[in-house]
């Protein structure tokens, strides 16, 4: 059997993406296990076709080399016969190639694929409209296999019971949704914390739980919504990553930004829509099990700014509340009538 390694991206909705490779290497026979950093760990624990996980302590920015020196040193008895490696840059390659991995597969990216043995050219949009590929294509491409109709969508599960046991401990009821206001990319892909806000009270009047997940970073937003929607459960930065997949997996439903939470949410097969403004759904789509998009697709939209350039985002505005809640409903009524 062929023992493979994955040098996983460093954010968690890229994260969740690259489990559709994961799942083709794992139907053609390969071992996989899958390097990570701490922040997307939790995620690839939850993949299925990942065997193993293994912890890089590596920051963001940094080269870390004596580190990745250690990393690689220990790969070493793994004796791995291939590297798909995830990320564009160098830096990702160093591992792998420190290791002595005969097989180093990655995108050409930087640097022309120094440190590849297989330098991939990323696969043309065949769309006329995407001004940028399907991620889950782009990273399937490592495994020769780039046709989007034909690969699997993103999938997460966790053991029995894990759900249940985190939503009793933060005393949550047992329907409620989740809204995740947050986005590490910033402003231009937040929905309005009043139209959170306004959507929470439609749930809460329609007998749901509602709380809030997010990091430390998002706790303005989270105290804005709950003091706007009495009832609410404000949850952001109380939670590990680990607590917040959990929580995800047991939700009714999901409202969220573009973001790692939603990718997670709409893997684990809960019905999720996903809010999109200055990013494009037809190059992040979340995982089709449950899920709906709602964007605008203004003249403007998609900018891949992080701060709206015109200064109105009204890619982001004008998604009512009404109409994502109606969105959700529909979503969690043909759950509950698929079973």
């Amino acid at each position: 059997m062929t023992r493979s390694l994955l040098v996983a991206p460093q954010w968690i909705g890229d994260a969740v993406m690259a489990q559709s490779l994961v799942a083709l290497l794992q139907a053609r026979g390969e071992r996989v296990a899958a390097l990570g950093m701490p922040a997307v760990a939790p995620v690839l624990r939850a993949m299925p076709g990942v065997d193993t996980v293994i912890e890089a302590p590596f920051h963001h920015g940094r080269l870390d080399l004596a580190a990745r020196r250690d990393i690689a040193a220990q790969l070493r008895g793994h004796r791995f016969d291939r590297a798909y490696i995830l990320g564009n840059n160098v830096k990702s390659r160093l591992v792998p190639w420190l290791a002595r991995i005969p097989q180093r597969i990655g995108h050409r990216g930087e640097a022309r694929g120094l440190l590849l043995t297989d330098a991939i050219a990323p696969p043309r949009d065949s769309s006329a409209t995407s001004t940028r590929g399907d991620m889950r294509r782009h990273y399937a491409a490592l495994a020769g296999a780039a046709d989007v109709a034909a690969l699997p969508e993103p999938t997460l599960c966790l053991p029995d019971g894990a759900a249940d046991a985190v939503r009793a401990r933060f005393g949550l009821p047992p329907r409620w949704i989740a809204l995740c206001p947050g986005a590490e990319y910033g402003p231009a892909k937040q929905w309005p914390t009043e139209h959170f806000a306004a959507l929470a009270r439609l749930a809460l009047r329609h007998g749901l739980g509602v709380a809030v997940l997010g990091t430390a970073r998002d706790a303005g937003a989270g105290a804005a919504i709950a003091a706007a929607a009495a009832g609410v459960t404000d949850l952001c930065g109380r939670t590990r990553l680990d607590e917040a997949i959990a929580l995800l997996a047991g939700a009714a439903g999901v409202v969220s930004n573009d973001s790692g939470l939603m990718h997670v949410a709409a893997a684990l097969g809960r019905p999720t829509v996903g809010l999109y403004g200055s990013t494009d759904p037809r190059h992040t789509p979340p995982a089709a099990h449950r899920s709906a998009t709602i964007w605008l697709h203004l003249d403007c939209s998609p900018c891949f700014q992080r701060s709206c350039p015109l200064g109105h985002l009204r890619c982001l505005r004008d998604i009512a509340p009404d109409r994502v809640w109606e969105t959700l409903e529909t979503l969690i009524g043909s759950r509950a009538e698929g079973g």
